[in-house]
């Protein structure tokens, strides 16, 4: 089967300036009302297995955004820091705290709070309480704290 060009694809997206071509849209709309893959294929004429080409494209596609979205706001984010390999996770809640009380950002949040973000958006950067690789931490204006692993150099 060859592959569709990206050319083709830009016309299939019409003036839609979504990263999700119509078709995928239409696909993950009927799929997100309940059906089948089948049901989907034989409702807009074409093989399950094209459907689920372009579910997975698709999902491929929302995922790269969601990202793209999170790095975006990492790098808008008025409070950045970066927080050393060999630092104990215990010790990371004051430094965040500190940098947003020096930027006039309220946190809603506990310290317990932002270790828990650290243990489920890093989990390989962390064993027990000692972070492994480096991690960026970043607070948004509305007191939201975002946590990934730092780009490797």
């Amino acid at each position: 089967m060859a592959k569709r060009s990206e050319e083709g694809a830009e016309m299939e997206r019409g003036t839609n300036p979504s990263l999700l071509t119509d078709r995928q849209m239409a696909v993950l709309r009927l799929r997100r009302k309940g059906m089948s893959q089948q049901d989907v294929a034989d409702l807009l004429g074409t093989t399950r297995s094209n459907v689920s080409i372009l579910e997975k494209r698709a999902l491929q596609n929302v995922s790269r955004a969601r990202a793209t979205l999170k790095e975006w706001t990492m790098i808008q984010a008025p409070v950045s820091l970066t927080v050393p390999a060999g630092t104990d996770v215990f010790d990371v809640p004051a430094l965040v705290f500190s940098e947003a009380d020096e930027a006039g950002i309220k946190l809603g949040i506990s310290s317990v709070d932002i270790v828990v973000q650290i243990k489920n958006k890093a989990p390989a950067a962390l064993k027990k309480r000692m972070i492994l690789r480096d991690l960026e931490v970043a607070v948004t204006e509305d007191g939201l704290v975002l946590v990934q692993e730092a780009a490797p150099e």
